[in-house]
């Protein structure tokens, strides 16, 4: 902090010791100074470089002319009602203090518009760079990015097969059933086997008509066919 201050101190002594040898004096018009119709005012103040601490010298015959220092409007109007400051001494100095634009005329009617009218302009200097050294900028280390894990691929599920269908059993072979017959009818005279007579006719089948003598002796001689081939086998066996 006090080498700071030390060097603030310096600082400030060369910049006055700059101000007061770089301070200058200016005649107003140079050599022809402050009058009418010979210079171009306007073009003498642009090639001057003007700073604070420059003196400018207005000289006149101050029976012809005089200085008003007036604001911006006023310059541009060469309006003389209101002025700021008024010199009239023919050998009128005048120190630059401070930083601005400053107007000036001469307040004699037409010598304005003539041209007899001065604008100074004192600019501010450039900013001088801090002697404290500007802390370096901390950079922070960038975070590494964050690779999340890429997901396993997940196995795809089997497709389920439904079990084929089992062949239906073949239904069995249902025997016909056999048609019921008419029942008979009371009308009609139960049937006769020989001399005893029929059972009553029941699960509603009719019974088999009464055999004829004729189909008797028939299915007689049937039976009796086989029990002679038995016997004549029989026969046969014994003889041997």
């Amino acid at each position: 902090m006090a080498l700071a201050k030390i060097l603030a101190a310096l600082l400030m002594v060369m910049a006055l010791c700059e101000v007061s040898i770089a301070a200058t004096v200016y005649h107003v018009g140079d050599s022809t100074g402050w009058t009418i119709g010979k210079v171009n005012y306007t073009l003498w103040s642009q090639t001057k470089d003007f700073v604070v601490g420059d003196t400018i010298i207005f000289e006149y015959s101050n029976q012809y002319h005089n200085v008003l220092q007036v604001t911006h409007d006023n310059f541009k109007s060469c309006n003389a009602t209101a002025p700021i400051a008024t010199f009239a001494t023919g050998n009128d100095s005048i120190t630059i203090s401070k930083y601005g634009h400053f107007y000036y005329l001469c307040g004699i009617p037409g010598h304005c518009e003539a041209g007899q009218k001065v604008d100074i302009r004192v600019p501010h200097p450039p900013e001088s760079p801090s002697l404290s050294p500007s802390p370096s900028p901390i950079t922070s280390p960038s975070p590494s990015p964050i690779t999340s894990p890429s997901p396993s691929p997940s196995p795809s599920p089997s497709p389920i097969t439904s079990p084929s269908p089992s062949p239906s059993p073949k239904p069995w072979p249902s025997s016909p059933s056999p048609s019921p017959s008419a029942w008979p009818t009371p009308s009609s005279p139960p049937p006769s086997w020989g001399n005893s007579p029929a059972p009553a006719p029941y699960w509603g089948i009719a019974p088999a008509p009464a055999p004829s003598p004729a189909s008797s002796l028939h299915v007689s001689m049937g039976l009796l066919g086989p029990s002679m081939a038995v016997l004549a086998f029989v026969v046969t066996a014994f003889a041997y």
